[in-house]
């Protein structure tokens, strides 16, 4: 499961959003974690540009920007609106792995890379998009081509929790899904939560 699919997914049975998303491990390697980090922190420019992530276009004055998280050409204020509600999704993401590395990637976009677009949105002068071309760069990498491997879909509202296994998310009715696997699945991943996460009314099943 990319982390960008978290930005849309809500709750099958009460439609709730967002969700909370306990990520177990990534399938991504702790290495490309490092190579994206690395691309930021030394801000290539022409090394993004090349990557065409990032795609601006202009018409009658007025600059329209699309990414793999947007898709579509937006207005450049609008655009970096949706940048920052994506930004904020994070914050319904915990990452419960041993990878240090992903760790230090979602932190950063939470502080310093969430700071610098906001900053940016407020100039209201967006002619110098180059200022935060590898904010933008480093986001599309983090949460649209890192892999999450397996964790775990909560809601809130009903208590349901849903798991991703081989990367893909079960979001089943409860009538169709498999109680003796899922069952095991939250054993084996049961030191991954917190004591109290297991307090609380799960739906279907619970330990």
């Amino acid at each position: 499961m990319k982390p960008w699919l978290f930005d849309i997914l809500a709750c099958p049975i009460d439609k709730s959003f967002p969700l909370k998303l306990y990520i177990f491990s990534f399938e991504t390697k702790s290495e490309e974690f490092d190579v994206f980090l690395d691309i930021y922190l030394k801000r290539d420019l022409s090394y993004i540009n090349e990557e065409k992530v990032i795609e601006v276009s202009k018409k009658k004055d007025v600059m329209y920007i699309k990414d793999n998280i947007t898709i579509e050409y937006y207005p450049i204020k609008s655009y970096l609106e949706l940048i920052i509600s994506s930004i904020n999704e994070l914050d319904n993401i915990f990452d419960k792995t041993k990878n240090t590395n992903s760790k230090k990637c979602l932190n950063l976009i939470k502080t310093e890379i969430k700071q610098k677009v906001i900053e940016f949105l407020n100039k209201n002068e967006f002619s110098n998009l180059n200022d935060i071309l590898p904010e933008l760069y480093f986001l599309n990498k983090i949460k649209v081509e890192t892999e999450i491997e397996s964790g775990l879909l909560f809601c809130d509202k009903c208590s349901r929790w849903y798991p991703i296994i081989d990367t893909i998310p079960q979001m089943l009715p409860d009538k169709y899904r498999d109680k003796q696997k899922e069952i095991e699945f939250l054993k084996i991943n049961k030191n991954l939560l917190d004591e109290e996460f297991f307090f609380q009314n799960l739906k279907p099943y619970n330990l």
